[in-house]
């Protein structure tokens, strides 16, 4: 039908009501109550919904959700049925539910060993005590006999910082030992380095996972890094909380290192004693542009492990709500549904990882945002909710999703990630990881003082939370994306000011973050997660019946691969 025949049938639909309404006898006046005069109020986050949620996800029965075990299946089987509950659609490849993603699960056999030796004397390296090492490599031995150890400084390749950890070193062969975080981290004001890496701002280069890829380009056997609390951002015992296991991306041209993982910072100290070495010196002098690496004189490294190795199938869970006039145009709001799985008994004999906070809250808080975006007026441009699979082992599901996206990232206009929520009520303000790079950041605010709220950056910019949860492979696909993450920095609560929302971040990283007691309490006050979880509604809301494009800001490291895709945003 054209358009006049249809503004034709809309003429003649209203003159034939219109004459009915004539043809009606006229009815008794009735008094109308001001109740049913009253306008619907629109729905709301809800902190019980949110509760019992988390209460189902962090349950026993869901085993600690981890990637290929029945408790992914019970959790994909939930999430589905929340979103089918309120009226979601599909919003996976074909019409289905569920992007599928290939995986590998390794676990080292408790049998094998790990030697270091020097000057002829061979010691044992126990696992979870002196390192923790893993592999992500589809093998089902790992052998490795007495391989040359390199101290790489940082181990950076930075061109454009005018930074070269390696110079004419060769790893071919070797096991690569490096200092955690960047250069600058610890650096004083006076020395070469200062700012060059963002001071106390991480960088990518500081990442962990940065170190084992550097690693593996050039040809190394191991990449293992020496754990410091305060430069890792937690303890030993959340390094070491999964001691031989890991996940990695079915990628048949993938070629990692053989061993990868942490080495305890007095294992390290003594290791280096033992060389010749002083790590603490070491560090001082890996801080200067001239260090260069060295291997260490008469040192090897042996491991003979056997490796259960697993292919599985695990799953991104992808809802829609289709937009009214752009449905091309995407808003994204995620979280991670996986946790830890079981591991060795707590003190109390728990043996659950059941991430109730990490991240089973900030999957409940995307299912509220997807029930009241629902139920409310219809947004001009679409909302996918993405619930990722494996984000704890390497933000596997997101940056399969990035890789081989269901809806193009050059028309996705924003990723909105939730990834632990403070439980301790109201804050005063929100905390905002990675200042200074994207418009999503003035919008955050704009929202924020509509709540009375301010926006505090992260105080543990060190930590490098911008590079350690799902929004980062949007990030990397050029997508301007905002994280909502409770540890970045302790909230200014309206019960007990900043000493208290310092406190609360302590208490959870110091205890439970990865940790069997990382479990739902009905007595958490969500008063708080509710404030945070409804900003995102309010930029998703305003986005949505919106013709803007956030950018990246000017620096960025992400603006120049967005830049490229501007075409398909006009």
């Amino acid at each position: 039908m054209n358009q006049r025949l249809s503004r034709l049938s809309l003429l003649a639909a209203i003159l034939l009501v219109a004459a009915c309404a004539k043809e009606q006898p006229p009815v008794a006046s009735e008094t109308v109550t001001a109740a049913e005069t009253a306008t619907v109020e629109p729905a709301r986050i809800d902190a019980q919904r949110l509760s019992e949620q988390v209460k189902v996800l962090a349950s026993d029965e869901f085993g600690g959700r981890a990637p290929g075990t029945a408790g992914e299946s019970k959790t994909v089987e939930y999430l589905i049925e929340q979103f089918e509950t309120i009226g979601i659609e599909p919003g996976g490849p074909d019409g289905s539910w569920t992007q599928t993603v290939p995986m590998i699960h390794t676990l080292l056999g408790d049998a094998g060993s790990l030697t270091i030796t020097q000057g002829g004397d061979s010691s044992a390296l126990l696992q979870a005590e002196d390192i923790e090492v893993s592999t992500v490599r589809p093998a089902t031995a790992i052998v490795i006999d007495e391989a040359p150890v390199a101290f790489v400084g940082f181990g950076v390749s930075a061109p454009e910082r005018d930074w070269d950890d390696f110079g004419d070193l060769d790893l071919t062969g070797k096991i690569a030992l490096f200092l955690v975080n960047d250069p600058d981290f610890a650096a004083a004001a006076e020395e070469p380095v200062a700012g060059r890496f963002g001071n106390r701002r991480m960088t990518y280069y500081g990442r962990w996972s940065y170190k084992f890829e550097e690693a593996a380009r050039r040809g190394a056997l191991g990449a293992l890094v020496i754990h410091e609390t305060e430069a890792a951002g937690y303890g030993w015992s959340v390094a070491s909380s999964s001691p031989g296991e890991n996940y990695a991306l079915a990628d048949a041209d993938a070629q990692p290192v053989a061993l990868q993982g942490w080495m305890h910072g007095d294992t390290a100290a003594r290791l280096l004693a033992a060389a010749g070495h002083d790590l603490a010196q070491l560090r001082v002098a890996a801080r200067h542009p001239d260090f260069e690496a060295f291997e260490l004189e008469d040192t090897s490294f042996s491991a003979d492990l056997q490796v259960q190795v697993k292919e599985i199938d695990s799953a991104n869970v992808l809802g829609l709500l289709p937009g009214s006039t752009h449905p091309d145009e995407i808003l994204m709001a995620s979280a991670h549904w996986d946790s830890y799985g079981e591991g060795a008994p707590d003190a109390e004999g728990r043996t659950v990882r059941p991430g109730a906070n990490d991240d089973a809250l900030g999957t409940a808080g995307v299912l509220e945002l997807a029930r009241v975006l629902k139920a409310g007026p219809p947004l001009q441009r679409s909302v996918v909710f993405a619930l990722w699979t494996a984000e704890e082992s390497g933000l596997l599901g997101s940056k399969a999703y990035a890789d081989d996206p269901v809806y193009p990232l050059e028309t996705t206009v924003a990723n909105f990630t939730l990834d632990i929520l403070q439980t301790a009520g109201l804050a005063r303000d929100v905390i905002l990881v990675g200042k200074g790079q994207s418009e999503l950041e003035d919008d955050l605010a704009r929202v924020a003082a509509t709540q009375d709220r301010v926006v505090t950056p992260e105080n543990l910019p060190e930590n490098g939370l911008f590079y350690r949860a799902d929004h980062f492979s949007m990030a990397r696909g050029g997508v301007p994306v905002l994280l909502l993450m409770a540890i970045a920095g302790g909230n200014d609560l309206v019960e007990g000011g900043r000493a208290a929302g310092n406190q609360w971040v302590a208490d959870y990283v110091g205890n439970c973050y990865h940790q069997t007691c990382d479990a739902w309490d009905p007595d958490w006050n969500l008063a708080g997660a509710v404030q945070d979880i409804e900003l995102f509604q309010m930029l998703i809301e305003d986005l949505g019946n919106s013709r803007r494009w956030p950018e990246w800001k000017a620096g960025s490291e992400f603006k120049a691969l967005r830049d490229t895709s501007s075409s398909a945003r006009l």
